[in-house]
């Protein structure tokens, strides 16, 4: 497997000083330029195939525009070390942000049409591929301002939120810790994800001091960590201020497609079923033999039960159980692989976590790990996998289509992960394994759902005290705290270090809001499962048409074949019943 598990970009450019990487940023000024010759004060006056003509020029700039950028930000988390990355990185930032500022006028003029020509734009025949980016785009009319003030905002974020969030990467990405190995006696120099992953050992001991060690490293760099948030969360409220948004997440609600009103339900019927994760964590506790039960317990391992997988196997697992579902998504998966575009193990100056890179129409995508070897890793696994063959379906979409809107982001990972664990349940025969399975199912889950829920609310909580003032560490401390203490009520007692768990979550640097999408790709999927269950192979093709489907249309009309009603608050409250079922299961399994 040692020449599988790096990544090849060689698809993309041939290394980081690539003589057509540089050719490409220089061909595409002039050719912005020359396109805003032809289109700049003319949006209004094309006829619909013309207008036609120019949305496939644009989205070509684009795509040849973000191609750099993309590849950039693959080689800075591979590895954020090398001087000639960090300045490969700066430079297509900075070129990409002046092409952009050439390209800006064209989606504000067709803002700006009015409703007698947007209507017959929207109408036109030549217009049916962009039909819904342009209804997307119109909504976001009323908050757009004049282009000289969007120019300015973007030269502004180049060296302000984009500045700031290339720094908490850069800091976090570079940090390592001093650690006494479980199998060693001395010292030695290990990277977050080895300490993170820890949190799965069989010693309690072990599992809170990795966990205290990690957090702790982040409660040194207080001074730029919360600098970082600081800024972030200022830009965003002075934006939002400029652009007269009536709430901190109306810009996420605009390009996720959901609805204040929606979101606030779901969120409110995730927090009734608090008692859901209490009632495991309680179980768990009794299954641990422990008489208090702290956070850095809540993945461990039942006694016993400590199994680890070689990526081989992990392999085989989500190939397999891909496979029973649809051949077609078990090859897509596989040549993640095959083609060498997945990165796996833990590494120095390596981005934490894991993620799928979904690139641009005509370009596959890469996958992203930090693969230690343990039951949740083989999860990650499909959850990543599941994104990836999600890009490689929807790639005959358009640049404006390629995407599924954030609601459905999740839908194809989290859907893998439910293949896996029926698949491995399926075919265990051993009851302590099967109550693993479960334990790590409704683990998943839990952290999916309800942890992000807690996440959203302390974002929001943090961004409604900044517009205050500036918050100091133990600000943010005390609001992490106090939302974690809500799920987690008595029945789990957080250790100290723990205040400093909000500093190392990169989606409050990176994607405002994010973090409530997974509650919703998480219930959507678990109702979308057991739809399969019950249809059986009539599910398969409607499912992969979703998929196929990217972001053309809105999240609801996606989900009307398969009878989803997103405004009805016991849709949400079905996908929790269904985990109640998983945790009686575990109940009767465990008695």
């Amino acid at each position: 497997m040692t020449e599988l598990t790096n990544w090849d970009l060689g698809a993309l450019y041939a290394a980081p000083d690539d003589p057509e990487l540089t050719a490409t940023l220089q061909q595409l000024t002039d050719k912005a330029q020359s396109f805003r010759t032809c289109y700049k004060d003319n949006v209004a006056s094309l006829q619909a195939d013309q207008l036609a003509v120019a949305l496939q020029e644009y989205e070509q700039l684009q795509i040849k525009g973000l191609l750099p950028y993309l590849y950039a930000q693959l080689l800075f988390t591979a590895d954020s070390r090398p001087d000639e990355i960090k300045s490969l990185f700066a430079q297509v930032r900075e070129e990409w942000a002046e092409i952009s500022e050439l390209l800006l006028f064209f989606e504000l003029e067709l803002m700006k049409l009015d409703e007698h020509q947007f209507r017959s734009v929207q109408s036109a025949t030549e217009s049916i591929p962009y039909r819904h980016y342009l209804n997307q785009l119109r909504k976001g009319a009323p908050y757009t301002l004049s282009e000289e003030v969007e120019q300015a905002l973007k030269r502004k974020d180049l060296s302000g939120k984009e500045a700031f969030g290339q720094l908490f990467e850069e800091l976090t990405s570079a940090f390592s810790y001093n650690f006494v190995r479980p199998d060693e006696t001395e010292e030695t120099e290990v990277t977050g994800e080895e300490l993170l992953s820890l949190l799965y050992h069989s010693d309690g001991k072990i599992r809170e001091r990795a966990f205290s060690t990690f957090l702790n490293k982040h409660r040194d760099n207080a001074l730029v960590l919360t600098a970082c948030f600081n800024n972030l969360l200022l830009d965003h409220e002075r934006e939002g201020e400029l652009r007269n948004y009536p709430d901190l997440m109306t810009p996420t609600h605009l390009s996720s497609e959901t609805e204040p009103e929606m979101v606030e339900q779901m969120m409110a019927v995730t927090e009734q079923n608090y008692g859901l994760a209490r009632d495991y964590f309680t179980l768990k506790k009794r299954l641990l033999g422990l008489k208090t039960m702290k956070n850095t317990d809540i993945y461990a391992p039942l006694p016993g039960s400590d199994r680890q997988f070689s990526l081989d196997e992990a392999r085989q697992l989500v190939f397999d159980s891909f496979n029973d579902f649809s051949p077609q998504l078990a090859t897509l998966a596989d040549n993640f692989f095959k083609d060498q575009r997945i990165d796996c193990f833990p590494a120095p100056g390596k981005t934490g976590g894991a993620f799928c890179m979904g690139m641009l129409p005509g370009y596959q995508p890469y996958v992203l790990l930090n693969f230690t070897g343990n039951l949740r890793d083989v999860s990650t696994l499909a959850h990543e996998l599941g994104h990836g063959v999600h890009f490689d379906l929807s790639q005959q979409q358009n640049l404006y289509h390629y995407q599924a809107p954030l609601p459905l982001a999740e839908t194809a990972s989290v859907f893998g992960e439910m293949l896996l664990t029926r698949k491995m349940l399926d075919s265990e025969q051993d009851k302590q394994v099967r109550i693993e399975l479960l334990c790590v199912k409704l683990e998943e889950i839990i952290a999916t759902t309800f942890r992000q829920n807690a996440l959203t609310r302390f974002e929001i909580a943090a961004h409604k005290k900044r517009a205050e003032g500036l918050l100091s560490p133990d600000d943010y401390c005390d609001l992490w705290w106090q939302e974690n203490s809500k799920l987690f009520g008595d029945t789990v007692e957080m250790i100290e270090p723990y205040r400093w768990g909000w500093a190392y979550i990169s989606h409050f640097i990176h994607s405002r809001f994010y973090c409530y999408s997974y509650v919703f790709g998480e219930l959507l999927v678990l109702a979308l499962y057991q739809q399969y269950l019950e249809q059986g192979e009539d599910f398969v093709p409607l499912y992969l048409d979703l998929l196929k489907a990217g972001g053309s249309a809105p999240p609801q009309e996606l989900l009307d074949p398969f009878g989803i009603d997103l405004s009805d608050p016991g849709f949400w409250q079905k996908g929790y019943d269904f985990v109640w079922g998983l945790l009686d299961e575990l109940k009767e399994l465990s008695r």
